[in-house]
């Protein structure tokens, strides 16, 4: 059992095949921000990477797919892992911070992204433009972050503000993601070992 001080890292690994997609993800809330990343699709790659990199979270990502339907599969199932993985890395969530939110700009781009680990799975998400595409289009990076806020049984609010490139706009919203997650993850020194809800337990 790795422990850094008094505290076990929180560590987890998940892995899913299924007809259309084989998934494995390996992720550590309390490293160095390192990404290992593979899915095919270079888009996602550097979005994973930013959630690497910006929450300090080390990744580990190996993810192919069924291309018949464009990158739909291997980017919905790999959210879905992404969230599972979460989950069971955070175990019961005992003395987190839980809420946290970021505002991040990109350029001419600014996205707000409002985060809560409280165990209930819902996502409001508005990318302000439905209609570019790419690697990942618009529609696919809202539900993204929506089958990943299920799984990961977390409360995920997203809105980009302004911005014109497509790929701007999708990079501050990940960056944002990091950065709010980074801190809500973190181990609230207030609160040690504290359920952080009234309710005296979360899930």
């Amino acid at each position: 059992m790795t422990t850094r001080g008094q505290r076990q890292l929180r560590t987890a690994t998940v892995e899913r095949k299924t007809a259309e997609s084989e998934i494995s993800i390996t992720l550590n809330l309390d490293g160095q921000g390192t990404a290992d990343v593979s899915t095919g699709n270079g888009m996602l790659d550097h979005m994973l990477g930013q959630i690497a990199r910006h929450g300090v979270i080390d990744l580990k990502v190996k993810a192919s797919g069924d291309g018949s339907m464009g990158w739909h599969h291997v980017e919905e199932d790999t959210a879905i892992v992404l969230g599972r993985c979460l989950d069971k890395a955070l175990g019961d969530r005992r003395g987190i911070v839980r809420m946290s939110h970021a505002i991040v700009p990109l350029d001419e781009a600014l996205a707000m992204v409002a985060v809560d680990l409280g165990g209930r799975g819902y996502a409001v998400v508005d990318t302000g433009a439905p209609e570019y595409g790419g690697e990942m289009a618009a529609d696919m990076v809202r539900h993204f972050l929506e089958s990943f806020a299920v799984e990961a049984k977390a409360n995920l609010h997203v809105r980009i503000l302004t911005g014109k490139s497509d790929h701007h706009r999708t990079e501050a919203i990940f960056k944002a993601l990091a950065r709010a997650l980074r801190a809500a993850v973190a181990f609230d020194d207030r609160a040690p070992g504290a359920v952080p809800s009234t309710k005296g337990v979360i899930g």
